[in-house]
């Protein structure tokens, strides 16, 4: 690692951010979706490691197409990428139409009154329409669907640039509902396709990318494979690790046996004499920087927080607090951890999977969670020529 500048020996975390990684993800994606063109979900701060940096990375590699959550996080995409296409995932409020064409946003319609709405604002600019086939959280109904494709009236005046659905269960490669959806999709797109030449067809998030060509459509949809996560519950994860999260050692101390360490005194120095004599590192990152309190120990090996200090993984000892946990880095050689060394909380040595699954959560929780007090680094990596990711992630 580079030597630390005087901000970064101040600040008690550091996330580092690898805006290589994330450009060598989009391109296994594209290889893998070879035909589609590739969009990036950017929603949450994009998934935590932030919008602007993520983004502008993402468009120097191909990537034209946009998705968000809500029309205030479009504005501020918009703010970093002035020509891209940017999608909002949770529709038009009410009330609302006219923020979306204020900045350039497409909201994903996902209901016939909002279809409506949209119609009414007059708005110039495209817009997605969303079919549940499945998930049951958004979406119309294939009946919605048959009333579009045969009244031309319920879409006057809008231009449908997508047509999508969301999958369930892409995880899981083999889970029945995958096929379900696809089924119910395309049936949907069959109809609507005709109506609308302009548009293209979308199914596939991450997980869905890897069920093969039938799911690609027109465009995929990727979000938490881009920072590196593994979107697979039953293979081994072929993305890169994008992120990098390091709590500095604030303190080190000695605790006899029976003595205990933090709050509720969960966790206590064992045996007698030297024997039970524990060496524990105080970190400056807790909670409140999103590692999460469910990573107190727990006196299990296979929960817990574990972090990676002086070449060894060393477990949480006791609770997981606001602004600080402690390690037992009492098998680490003496003199291996001093105060102001860098401890990993998330890298190379434990992915956010890992902490997830010891947190019992999802790695996506875990990079969404990623506090903002942590001081951010970003590494460019190697760039690309111009010439060849213009027009990157395109059909």
């Amino acid at each position: 690692m580079t030597s630390e500048s005087t901000a970064e020996k101040a600040a008690g975390a550091i996330l580092t951010v690898d805006l290589g990684a994330l450009a060598a993800n989009y391109a296994l994606l594209c290889e893998k979706a070879a035909g589609a063109e590739v969009s990036a979900v950017v929603k949450a701060d994009a998934y935590g490691l932030g919008l602007g940096p993520v983004a502008e990375r993402l468009w120097m590699e191909g990537c034209r197409t946009f998705f968000v959550a809500d029309v205030n996080e479009g504005k501020a995409l918009r703010a970093v990428l002035p020509e891209a296409v940017i999608y909002v995932l949770n529709g038009i409020f009410p009330g609302t139409a006219g923020l979306y064409a204020a900045a350039g946003l497409r909201p994903v319609i996902a209901s016939l009154a909002e279809l409506a709405e949209w119609r009414e604002a007059g708005a110039p600019l495209p817009a997605a329409l969303h079919f549940d086939t499945g998930m049951n959280r958004l979406g119309m109904s294939a009946a919605d669907a048959d009333a579009i494709a045969q009244d031309e009236t319920l879409t006057r005046g809008i231009e449908v640039s997508l047509v999508m659905s969301h999958l369930a269960c892409s995880d899981d490669e083999g889970h029945p509902r995958n096929a379900l959806q696809l089924a119910r999709f395309s049936g949907i797109w069959e109809r609507l396709r005709p109506r609308f030449p302009g548009a293209v067809a979308s199914l596939a998030n991450s997980g869905g990318i890897w069920l093969g060509a039938d799911y690609h459509f027109g465009l995929v949809r990727p979000g938490v494979s881009l920072y590196g996560g593994n979107p697979f519950s039953d293979r081994a994860n072929p993305f890169r690790p994008v992120v990098r999260a390091e709590a500095r050692v604030i303190a080190l101390r000695e605790v006899e046996p029976g003595e205990t360490v933090g709050y509720s005194a969960t966790w206590s120095a064992p045996g007698e004499g030297d024997s039970g004599r524990k060496r524990v590192a105080i970190l400056g990152a807790g909670y409140a920087d999103g590692y999460f309190r469910a990573l107190s120990s727990t006196g299990n090996p296979e929960s817990g927080g574990v972090v990676h200090i002086g070449g060894r993984a060393c477990p949480i000892a006791g609770r997981v607090s606001m602004d600080m946990v402690a390690v037992d880095v009492s098998q680490v050689p003496e003199g291996a951890v001093t105060r102001g060394d860098m401890a990993e909380l998330i890298g190379p040595n434990i992915t956010v999977d890992d902490v997830g699954l010891r947190a019992g959560t999802l790695g996506y929780e875990i990079l969404t969670a990623l506090g903002r007090r942590y001081m951010r680094r970003y590494i460019a990596g190697p760039e690309r020529d111009a010439v060849e990711k213009e027009g990157r992630g395109q059909a």
